[in-house]
């Protein structure tokens, strides 16, 4: 097969108050899978917009053979055979319409205007070819809206190769994975590779950019670092290049005082997932909640939080038993929840870092009358940015401006404001890097040290071994094992977490 390469040289793109990109060049070549790493911030999904179309205000020359290439909107990108797989595929699909309909799209929005009328039998058949051709075996009839997340992002990638796809960019698609549905995504992305596709990788996931891809560009502050290839790399000396400095230990010392019990669960069910838990939790103690993807972790933080309608069972805080029937009410009762959807849960996207900051606790900011003291809200939002290390232009930056490390730092220092007795992280550090994932771990233990009670819910069993004192395994809902965190290890937890007994 002939190979075709791509070329951004010198792009560099700015919004209001910050330089995005700065002189960045990016080159590769079909059949390739090409990672693309850097820390939050660093520029590298700026950098794929660009190429995508998603902006237009860039300078710089995008090329592919020495052709030059005029990318100004999405519909330029598809044009040249350039497309990209955002981490939000729920958004990229249209849940009332068929998996065929999706699949299809572009094709059929192109050729509006064309025909009057749909050919069915023949957009559905071209579909079944293309998910056969991927060996992805879901129906074509079957509505989006009944897909599982792993199923939505095949689709959506079916629906990229359907149209003569040369590059194809993904965008973080590991995250909402389990391990099994990775290991699928992975196949098919090296189907793609053997049928010449270029296949650019967003990942911060060390581990699986060493085991899938065959070259690496890392960028640093909106720049280019450096382009190698994996097999001339290590682990470390990508995170020296993304942090501009080597990685001291990633976790932080335990030194909390371990006091009484500060929250206890006995016999907590719902109507879908959680049955019969029982856990408990100790003032300065990290507790870890670890299983995989679909193990109920979320809905047992939500249930804490009074998100979920529960059946059965109690909650008991300091000995005295509690009801939770909103999420008003356990902010009342001193209970904090960062939950793992934090751009639709955690944080308002449209609203600046300094409202989001003070959104949990207004009453602290308001004066007579109920009108808010917007000096002092802006000093108290100045504070936590400079001692969260949040990286904005100012504290009237909009959020959705900010990469997701500093929107993850945003999510949980509104409940620094609220001082909360009890803190409930729902996989804090999904999609963010090594270098905003140490300093969450700093501030969760330091929560800790201050006789706060944590729990700890993450699928990334690493994390759980690093920052807790106790776990509790979950699987299909049910709690299978207690174990202290000195006393155990990744493959113990992932033997309980897959269903071992």
């Amino acid at each position: 097969m002939t190979s075709s390469t791509l070329e951004m040289k010198n792009i560099s793109i700015e919004f209001p108050g910050v330089k995005a990109l700065n002189q960045v060049n990016f080159s590769m070549e079909t059949g390739k899978i090409h990672a693309l790493i850097g820390a939050n911030g660093a520029g590298k999904s700026t950098l794929m917009k660009v190429l995508s179309g998603a902006y237009n205000h860039y300078t710089g020359e995008i090329s592919m053979e020495g052709r030059s290439l005029k990318i100004r909107s999405p519909k330029n990108a598809q044009d040249f055979g350039i497309q990209i797989v955002y981490q939000e595929v729920d958004t990229a699909l249209i849940p009332y319409l068929t998996v065929a309909e999706n699949i299809m799209l572009m094709d059929t929005v192109h050729n509006m205007g064309k025909r009057q009328w749909m050919k069915w039998k023949e957009l559905h058949l071209k579909a079944a070819q293309i998910l056969t051709k991927m060996n992805i075996t879901v129906s074509t009839k079957k509505l989006v809206s009944e897909l599982s997340l792993a199923e939505k992002q095949m689709i959506l990638i079916a629906r990229a190769v359907s149209n003569q796809c040369k590059f194809l960019i993904l965008d973080e698609p590991t995250a909402p994975l389990s391990h099994t549905e990775t290991s699928e995504l992975f196949r098919i992305v090296r189907d793609l590779q053997k049928q010449n596709v270029g296949i650019i990788f967003i990942s911060h996931r060390l581990p699986e950019i060493f085991d899938v891809c065959d070259e690496i560009t890392i960028m640093r502050n909106g720049e280019f670092v450096v382009k190698e290839n994996i097999a001339e790399i290590t682990q470390n000396k990508v995170v020296e290049h993304m942090l501009g400095q080597k990685l001291e230990e990633q976790f932080p010392e335990k030194n909390a005082t371990i006091g009484n019990t500060v929250l206890e669960v006995k016999g907590l069910s719902d109507k879908e997932k959680i049955k019969d838990l029982h856990i408990h939790v100790n003032a300065g103690e990290i507790v870890g909640i670890a299983g995989l993807v679909g193990a109920g972790k979320t809905e047992l933080c939500k249930a804490l939080f009074g998100a979920e309608k529960l059946t059965g069972g109690e909650v008991l805080l300091n000995g005295k038993k509690i009801t939770l029937k909103s999420p008003y009410d356990a902010v009342m009762k001193g209970i904090a929840l960062v939950p793992e959807e934090r751009r639709k849960e955690g944080i308002l996207v449209l609203e600046s870092v300094e409202s989001n900051l003070t959104a949990a606790n207004l009453g602290s900011f308001s004066k007579v009358f109920s009108f808010l003291d917007r000096k002092r809200e802006k000093e108290t939002a100045k504070h936590l940015i400079n001692r969260l290390g949040i990286k904005t232009p100012s504290e009237e930056t909009k959020v959705q401006n900010l990469s997701g490390g500093n929107q993850q730092k945003v999510a949980i220092g509104k409940w620094l404001v609220a001082e909360a007795d009890i803190y409930i992280f729902d996989e804090p550090t999904k999609g963010v890097d090594v270098g905003a994932k140490k300093d969450i771990f700093e501030l969760i233990a330091e929560l800790a040290s201050r006789g706060k009670a944590i729990i700890y819910a993450s699928s990334e069993l690493s994390e759980i071994i690093g920052i807790t004192d106790r776990v509790y395994v979950l699987y299909d809902g049910e709690s299978v094992r207690e174990l202290e965190t000195k006393n155990t290890n990744e493959e113990e937890l992932l033997f309980y977490s897959a269903g071992g007994r």
